[in-house]
């Protein structure tokens, strides 16, 4: 096969913990087509978190996402200057660290509480001791993906279906990531060059079952757009590829980096969806409702996967504020994961019945829109396993039987047969 023309932009490494040079961009123009640009104008919070933390910056470099993960937070120094660490944050970023790097956005990091290391948000990004505990049914790599990896970069666990490893890198790490045993790790990046993302590509050109791609990491909204084009175009081409899917949380943590540039490259690539990691409804700021409509507007469907965290957003009004913000903003909530049991997550792991009580206290009470599915991803290459509260009762020779939301139970017909005259 011959290998599509690159340009000189897209050589380049991808990115590694530290600055990197990407193309730049604004947010802040998010407009009709048919109106005049508006000035940067910032949110008064981010307004404020720049003048604080970051004085010699302007307001419109805080709008260009090269800058913003040019600035990110990556050191033990700059976080303590912008939060007040507890004894047990600081303790974990001072000793030999995790598998898993600091790193968060200028964008996330106005959004953090100064004074509570339990705010939600804060502890999805910050590292705490407990991330150096190993619990029972922890592994590395729990879900198998190596072992369902036939060439370096896919994951093909479903007939019809296979994960793309575009990169390692993220504008910002979760603490609970099902990746964090390759994300991240500099040594790591030679497995996400354009050989081997080519190599990959040949093999789902000869898997003629493959009909969806799902392209993820890392991050691939990280990657400058000559990287996202050259691995689209690459995909689209193969004429068994009926789906293309890219799974980010750049919207989230990063929505400088949706650029009218990068919607109107993604809209090239149709049917093309998008997935988003969304953690708690303090994400959803108006930087996030633009990134998100903006989106939307390109006719790009947007689904959330939300992580079931102890503590973070395990009970129904966290969730509930969260899928109807969502739903605002034109994102229809698509999963509700069991969080995945990677080492050093126990902190983070409720138990499979908190998830279904949650999914319990959502139906009937809001609309079906803003519920989503949720599931565990079985351990050991199961794949997503969907779970329900026992709305199945049984079945006798004419009926079965169902419970409602309000636990009122029902019969329904179960066979057809003409009334007796």
């Amino acid at each position: 096969m011959k290998r599509p023309v690159v340009s000189s932009e897209e050589e380049v490494p991808l990115p590694t913990n530290e600055a990197v040079p990407l193309p730049e961009a604004s947010i802040f123009d998010i407009i009709p087509q048919k109106q005049q640009p508006a000035p940067v104008t910032l949110e008064p919070r981010a307004l404020a978190f720049l003048r604080e933390h970051f004085p010699a910056a302007e307001e419109k470099d805080w709008a260009n996402w090269k800058w913003q993960l040019s600035n990110s937070i990556t050191s033990l120094d700059k976080l303590s200057s912008i939060v007040n660490l507890s004894k047990d944050e600081t303790r974990a970023l001072s000793g030999k660290g995790g598998v898993l790097p600091l790193r968060i956005t200028p964008h996330y990091a106005s959004l953090l509480a100064k004074n509570d290391p339990r705010q939600p948000i804060r502890r999805s990004v910050i590292p705490v001791t407990a991330e150096h505990q190993h619990c029972f049914g922890e592994a590395a790599d729990p879900l198998h993906e190596e072992n369902d990896s036939p060439v370096s970069g896919i994951v093909h666990r479903y007939p019809d279906r296979v994960l793309f490893l575009a990169t390692g890198f993220c504008s910002a790490y979760c603490r609970y990531c099902t990746r964090s045993r390759m994300v991240g790790d500099a040594n790591r990046m030679h497995q996400f060059s354009t050989k081997i993302w080519d190599e990959a590509i040949d093999y789902i050109r000869r898997t003629s079952t493959i009909r969806d791609v799902l392209i993820s990491g890392g991050d691939p909204l990280t990657m400058p757009d000559a990287k996202i084009e050259y691995l689209l175009s690459a995909l689209r081409k193969i004429e068994h590829v009926e789906i293309l899917r890219i799974g980010t949380k750049i919207p989230a943590v990063l929505p400088q980096r949706i650029t009218p540039k990068l919607v109107n490259l993604l809209k090239k690539y149709h049917p093309l969806f998008v997935s988003i990691h969304f953690t708690h409804p303090d994400e959803v700021t108006p930087e996030v409702a633009q990134a998100c409509m903006r989106l939307a507007d390109a006719g790009i469907p947007l689904g959330s996967q939300t992580v079931l965290l102890k503590g973070i957003n395990d009970d129904v009004p966290t969730m509930a504020r969260l899928f109807h913000q969502l739903l605002k903003i034109r994102v229809r909530p698509y999963y509700l994961y069991q969080c995945d049991p990677i080492v050093g997550s126990g902190h983070f792991r409720t138990t499979v019945e908190k998830g279904l009580e949650i999914i319990q206290g959502l139906r009937g009470h809001t609309s079906g829109y803003a519920i989503p599915q949720f599931v565990v991803d079985a351990p050991g290459g199961g794949g997503k396993t969907p779970l329900l509260p026992d709305y199945w009762q049984g079945r006798d020779a004419e009926y079965v039987y169902v419970k409602n939301y309000e636990g009122n139970l029902y019969r329904y017909p179960n066979i057809q047969r003409p009334l007796e005259k």
